[in-house]
């Protein structure tokens, strides 16, 4: 078969997306697809959320990865299968393969949280952590297939992971089907790849919009390859891939619109958001289309908007973390430094100041010995809640008026 018979041929297509929906029905949830109220009100956008964070592995990844394993032949499912992921695949893999009675071995980076370590490990998967990046866990997981036989699950780049994870625009069609903007995230490529197979055949007026973290942005420049890709830790360490499929971009590049790319702090901004008005649990990942959104207001005011959050694994601390951080930049948390003369009552007299102005006292710091510069003064840091940003500035005035203080 020639060159441009082969390239003509998509990867997938609508019928592999409906047979593997028909494959993974007993063990994968239909997730809810719900309309949100509160973001609509704050984005000026009509938005609906499509919850694969409710996936039992917290999700989208198991689809691909249970449609991709019960295509296994069973001298396949005998060798045992490996897989490189951050978390969610590996997850995937793992529950499938406990389900199925299937042996296997993960390698995860090192640096994968702690959460999704463990979550993976309780599928009874054998975890193997090496390497710093997917990249690098990818290279150890092809000399692990090598050395044992198995066969290699990859996270997105298969034409039977793909489809399997295009079953999430099969079902959010069929509950919400006035959208006219599909807003996804893009780390390897495969979720936004399945679901535009789907959507160019059913529904080829709903715009697509990928979205990247600007540290793995190489779609920057679309529709061109190449744009910059950084590296480094990232909060959606669950796209953090520095190249994508050959079969995913097959899969979307003539059905999307563009790329926008996202920062770390609106990534952050994000899943506060989600957690304060959504009430969803989401991670860095997942997160990535709303701060498109809350990023691209005019852009998207006024449209019909769908976004898959695309899964819910992120460790506590990280997301308690997180929302202080944003709460800290939104000004509803204010971190103040004072400098007192260091004598009885001057604690009691700044905090009875906060509370008669309505703010809390969070967290108290005093220091005597070293952070003062004279003897005769001492440095006290208090973390005050506050209503909003207007409401922090009135505290902050007040107290300034007394005391010395500057925002820390």
């Amino acid at each position: 078969m020639s060159h441009s018979a082969t390239t003509l041929r998509p990867s997938v297509t609508l019928q592999d997306v409906e047979d593997a929906r028909r494959r993974i029905a007993p063990t994968i949830v239909r997730t809810p697809t719900i309309n949100c109220p509160a973001l609509s009100h704050i984005t000026g956008a009509d938005i609906t959320l499509k919850l694969e964070n409710l996936q039992p592995i917290g999700s989208f990844k198991e689809r691909g990865a249970a449609n991709k394993m019960a295509l296994l032949t069973e001298e396949e499912r005998k060798r045992g299968v490996i897989a490189a992921s951050a978390g969610n695949h590996a997850q995937g893999v793992a529950r499938q393969a406990s389900l199925l009675g299937i042996d296997a071995t993960i390698v995860m980076p090192k640096y994968t949280p702690a959460t999704k370590i463990a979550a993976t490990k309780s599928w009874g998967a054998h975890i193997v952590l090496a390497g710093d990046d997917f990249t690098q866990a990818s290279q150890i997981a092809q000399r692990i297939m090598k050395e044992e036989g198995r066969v290699l699950l990859h996270p997105f780049n298969d034409p039977d992971v793909i489809a399997g994870q295009g079953t999430v625009a099969l079902e959010l069609l069929e509950d919400a089907p006035d959208i006219d903007t599909l807003v996804v995230p893009i780390g390897g490529g495969g979720l936004l790849g399945g679901m535009a197979t789907v959507m160019s055949a059913l529904r080829p007026d709903i715009e697509i919009i990928g979205v990247q973290v600007e540290a793995y942005a190489s779609l920057s420049n679309f529709p061109q390859e190449g744009g910059p890709v950084l590296g480094g830790t990232t909060i959606a360490e669950g796209i953090a891939v520095q190249t994508l499929g050959n079969h995913c971009l097959d899969s979307f590049r003539q059905h999307i619109s563009q790329v926008m790319v996202v920062s770390e702090l609106q990534v952050e901004s994000a899943v506060t958001t989600l957690a304060e008005k959504a009430k969803q649990v989401c991670e860095g990942a997942g997160a990535t289309g709303l701060a498109a959104i809350l990023a691209n207001p005019d852009f998207f005011r006024g449209r019909k908007i769908a976004i898959p959050l695309s899964g819910g694994n992120i460790n506590a601390r990280i997301l308690a973390n997180t929302i202080l951080r944003s709460l800290l930049r939104d000004g509803r948390i204010l971190r103040l430094v004072f400098q007192i003369p260091d004598r009885p009552g001057m604690l009691a007299d700044i905090a009875q100041r906060i509370g008669d102005h309505g703010g809390n006292v969070i967290e108290v710091s005093h220091h005597r010995l070293f952070a003062a510069p004279s003897v005769q003064t001492a440095e006290l840091v208090v973390m005050i809640e506050a209503r909003d940003t207007h409401h922090a500035t009135e505290i902050e005035k007040e107290l300034s008026e007394h005391y010395i203080t500057r925002r820390d």
